[in-house]
Order: structure tokens, then C-alpha cells, then sequence
């Protein structure tokens, strides 16, 4: 896996971590930046300066043998559009500078699907039809995007439209191209062939995807046909999950097998939140319960969360333990788990606040305090698993120099 690259996804996690630090320090004084913009800002840079270009590292890493210079131009050309947007939206929010940025961005993913369907090389079937499918939903993701400008000049942004075109694309960004992505890489990694009983999960997996997109829309344009599309989208999701499992379990072995147990407890942590992301988005089968995940924003924060910092970025540590860019040393546990901890804190803090603002019990006391303070953890840990490459990075450069 090349380390400079990984490194920049690194470093753009970072920058993403603090502008969600400092978004929850403005709870407590004021930051002289505007809330919504700089929310824009950490929401772009984390979702695609560190999810989307470490996915783009991985599937050339694992899927195409050759790796044309033309992916390493790409990258760079990708990363220039994630500065754009990291240095426009805290300033401007949605504006001409940031707006073109983002659409830059886009035209480069779409150029990199081109890419990957081209010289993508896999004796899987099972990984060749996981990377073809979380590419096709990013792609069907942006429709969204583009659904933008019209809802804004017609209906403006107050609009169910605009809402649903918003939650089109983060559904099938997270639930589809994020999701059945780092899917590719761990069955590629586990060497999962077993393509009767992955059909089955396949396909489940697939329309789960499509069918639970009714949830959020139900939000914006209430339906009764809507509950009942997402309660069938969340049972198939259900049934998927069984079949996950039983298609990994006779691999897992391999996991156990792993030089050091971190590797095994931070996919178990990823496998953990899936299981939680499936368990959470169950319960939205309950009309009440959905309703009440509309109203309280601590619940949609703490979901984005879980599917972001705790199933994605799971699977993408993992991905970066096992590989050789790290050397296990005390310094490393202690900033995996550190992240792990500030994961687990904050995810209880919003749960707990949510639920007392559910039965109306106020707030929480010094809520926003806590909330900032175990915040820190997050870019804490990503500080030292960033700093244990960057040194194992160098030492090499200076040995391959001196040998």
C-alpha cells in the first residue's frame, strides 16, 4: 500500500477531526466562524478526503496489478479539489469557489470508475462484483448533487426537494459506495470465494440499499408507503447481515492468526459497529421511533458517527494495521485506542442527551464540555497512527539512501 498516499488521507482525517473539535468548542465560546460552513467543510473533507481517496488508494493497491501513473496524477488532481473545498467552505460555505471545488471532485470520481472498470484485474468474482457495485452507487450518489442547483432555483432550499436530494446523496455515499467498498476489500483480504452463498447476500444487500432510501424521504414527503418500502429494506438488511456472516465465519480463523491482536480487535470494533448500524436502523421499522430520529439531532449525529468513524474508518484502520506502514509500539496502541475511546465516549454522550431530550429531562450536565473534551481523543489518536507512519516512512527513505 503506498505510504505518501496514505499518509495525505491521514492528514486530511486529521484537518477533519479538528474542524469537528472545534464545531463542538463552539458550544462552549465562539470560534468567529460560522457553524453551518465549517460543518460543510468537516463533512466534505472527512467524507471525502479521507473516505473516499483511502478507498481510491485500496482498490488500486488490491485491484489493479499494474497501477498506471495516471491513478497517481488522478490522486493528486482529487486531493488539489479536497484543499479547494477544506480552504473555500469555512469561509463561504456553499459558494462559486467551494461549488466548483466539489465539482471538480465529482468529475474526478467519475473518471476514476472509468478507470478502475478499465484496469481493474481480480480472480474473484466475489470482489470483482462488490467493486463494480459500491462504484456504480457513487456514481448514482451524485445525482443528488446534481439535483441541487434546479431544487434551490425552483423550490429553494428550504424545500422537501432539496432535503431529499441531500439525503440521496449521503445515503447511497455511506450505505452504498462507502460501505460495499471497504466490503470489497475485506473479502478480498479474507479470500472469501463462495459465489452460491454470496449471491444470495449480494443481492439483499443491494436492495436493502435501495429500499431503505425510503426512511429519509418519509421525513420530507410523509407516505405510509414509505414505512412500509423501508420496513421490507430493513428486513432483507437483516437477513444480509445473517448471510455476512456465514460467509466469513469459516475465514475468520485467519483473523485470530494476525501477528498482533490489534489488527483482530480493530476488525472486531468495525464488525461490531456494523452489526450496531443494522441493529439501530431496524428499530426505524417503528413509525414513533423514526419520527423521533427526525427530531433529535444527537440520534442522525451519532448514526452518521457509527456508520463513518465506527463501520468505515473500522475497516480502513484495520486495512492500514495489517498492512506493513505501521510498527506496533506503544505510541500506536495508545492512539488506536485512544480513538476507539473518544468513539465510544462521544457516541454515549449523544445517545444519552437524545434520550433525555426525547423524554424531556433537559440537559445533560455540562454536556458540551464533555462532549468537546472527549472529542479530543478522535484527532489525538489519529495524530499518533499518523506520526508512527510518517517515522517508519523516513527511517526507510534514509536506509534505501544509505544501503
Amino acid at each position: 500500500m503506498p505510504k505518501k498516499l496514505v499518509i495525505i488521507c491521514l492528514v486530511n482525517f486529521l484537518i477533519a477531526a479538528l474542524m469537528g473539535l472545534a464545531l463542538r468548542f463552539s458550544f462552549i465560546e465562539s470560534i468567529g466562524i460560522n457553524y453551518r460552513f465549517l460543518t460543510h467543510a468537516h463533512s466534505h473533507v472527512a467524507m471525502l478526503g479521507w473516505g473516499y481517496l483511502m478507498i481510491f488508494a485500496l482498490f488500486v493497491h488490491y485491484f489493479v496489478p499494474n497501477e498506471p501513473k495516471i491513478f497517481n496524477r488522478l490522486f493528486w488532481l482529487t486531493e488539489f479539489a479536497v484543499i479547494g473545498m477544506m480552504l473555500s467552505f469555512p469561509f463561504q460555505g456553499y459558494a462559486a469557489i467551494s461549488i466548483s471545488f466539489s465539482t471538480l471532485h465529482i468529475f474526478c470520481s467519475y473518471y476514476f470508475v472509468y478507470l478502475i472498470w478499465k484496469h481493474h484485474k481480480t480472480n474473484s468474482t466475489v470482489s470483482q462484483k462488490l467493486v463494480k457495485t459500491s462504484l456504480i452507487f457513487m456514481v448514482i450518489s451524485t445525482i443528488g448533487v446534481w439535483c441541487l442547483g434546479p431544487a434551490v432555483v425552483t423550490l429553494g432550499q428550504t424545500s422537501a426537494f432539496y432535503q431529499i436530494a441531500i439525503q440521496f446523496f449521503l445515503h447511497f455515499q455511506f450505505n452504498g459506495w462507502f460501505l460495499i467498498a471497504v466490503l470489497a476489500v475485506f473479502f478480498h483480504l479474507l479470500k472469501i470465494e463462495n459465489p452460491k452463498e454470496f449471491k444470495q447476500f449480494f443481492w439483499l444487500l443491494i436492495l436493502s440499499t435501495l429500499l431503505t432510501l425510503a426512511l429519509p424521504i418519509q421525513w420530507f414527503a410523509p407516505h405510509k408507503s414509505l414505512l412500509w418500502i423501508n420496513g421490507l429494506g430493513v428486513i432483507l438488511q437483516i437477513i444480509a447481515l445473517v448471510n455476512f456472516f456465514q460467509l466469513i465465519k469459516p475465514n475468520l480463523k485467519s483473523m485470530l492468526n494476525y501477528k498482533n491482536k490489534v489488527v483482530f480487535y480493530m476488525y472486531s470494533f468495525a464488525l461490531l459497529c456494523f452489526i450496531l448500524k443494522v441493529a439501530f436502523q431496524s428499530l426505524s421499522i417503528l413509525p414513533e421511533f423514526s419520527q423521533v430520529v427526525y427530531n433529535h439531532r444527537n440520534f442522525v449525529i451519532g448514526f452518521i458517527h457509527l456508520l463513518m468513524l465506527g463501520v468505515i474508518t473500522g475497516f480502513l484502520f484495520a486495512f492500514i494495521l495489517k498492512s506493513d506502514l505501521v510498527r506496533f509500539s506503544k505510541p500506536l496502541y495508545f492512539g488506536i485506542y485512544s480513538f476507539l475511546l473518544g468513539f465510544v465516549l462521544t457516541e454515549l454522550l449523544l445517545l444519552i442527551q437524545g434520550t433525555m431530550f426525547y423524554f424531556g429531562s433537559g440537559m445533560l450536565r455540562h454536556y458540551y464540555l464533555l462532549l468537546f473534551l472527549f472529542s479530543i481523543l478522535l484527532p489525538l489518536g489519529i495524530s499518533f497512527l499518523l506520526i508512527n507512519i510518517i517515522k517508519l516512512y523516513t527511517y526507510a527513505a534514509k536506509t534505501s539512501k544509505t544501503s
